[in-house]
């Protein structure tokens, strides 16, 4: 395989009003990964040239099946977070933010207090 899984299409939206294709996961060790360009979010545009616009994602995953050897992607990088994933989850992935985005600015806010702490001790 390729080592990464998809989810979107037509029938099954990962993005509310947005039937594309979209990279879920990249597997370890996986061709994905060792390439290192591809990233997790990634629209996925066309495979080898055939566009991923209006397809059902088993289409889309025959696609890449069939896709041969030299694979070759066109790609759109996520520039901003999305909300997660809407109705069917295949591979069970949990929706929702990523933890990063709930522990940076909980870590900030702590370190801030805490300085803030020292700071008036020290005037004690």
């Amino acid at each position: 395989g390729l080592g990464f899984n998809i989810v979107g299409g037509t029938d099954q939206q990962y993005i509310c009003n947005d039937s594309s294709i979209y990279v879920s996961r990249i597997k370890k060790d996986g061709a994905a990964y060792l390439d290192g360009r591809l990233q997790e979010g990634d629209k996925i545009l066309a495979v080898n040239g055939k566009d991923l616009k209006d397809l059902r994602h088993k289409d889309a995953v025959e696609l890449f099946r069939n896709a041969g050897y030299d694979v070759s992607l066109k790609i759109q990088r996520r520039l901003q977070p999305q909300n997660g994933p809407v109705g069917h989850q295949s591979d069970g992935e949990s929706g929702g933010l990523p933890l990063a985005t709930i522990l940076v600015p909980g870590l900030a806010l702590a370190a801030t207090a805490v300085w803030i702490l020292l700071r008036y001790r020290q005037r004690m």
